[in-house]
């Protein structure tokens, strides 16, 4: 957990290897320019969790690894739930983020004026 008190604007979690329920290819599709506009818009959230099936788009392979990387870049934090690697055995394939767990999401949860799940 942080150190500090200061309570952030917003929070994302993003628990799905897309957006929406439709088929992948259109989730991917829909994180990728929601992630984009986010960039563009300069409308950035102070952390970003991922867990259960999102942390399928922080490693090798990922569809919007170049989104993710400029806003870690621009100062978003990206949490990566270190559970949910492992039992999706993708630990040794992260590019982007830090790989914490429940308590650092919490603590980005408890911070935020407002949680947004993706």
């Amino acid at each position: 957990m942080t150190d500090s008190h200061q309570k952030h604007p917003f929070v994302i979690q993003i628990t799905r290897e897309g957006m929406g329920s439709s088929d992948l290819t259109l989730q991917r599709n829909l994180i990728g320019k929601y992630l984009a506009l986010l960039v563009e818009s300069n409308m950035l959230p102070a952390v970003i969790s991922f867990y259960a099936g999102g942390v399928k788009l922080v490693v090798d392979g990922s569809p919007v690894l170049a989104q993710l990387e400029t806003l870690e870049q621009r100062g978003v934090r990206l949490v990566l739930c270190g559970t949910c690697l492992d039992h999706y055995a993708l630990r040794d394939q992260v590019r982007v983020g830090i790989i914490g767990g429940m308590t650092d999401i919490i603590d980005a949860q408890w911070r935020a004026e407002k949680v947004i799940t993706l």
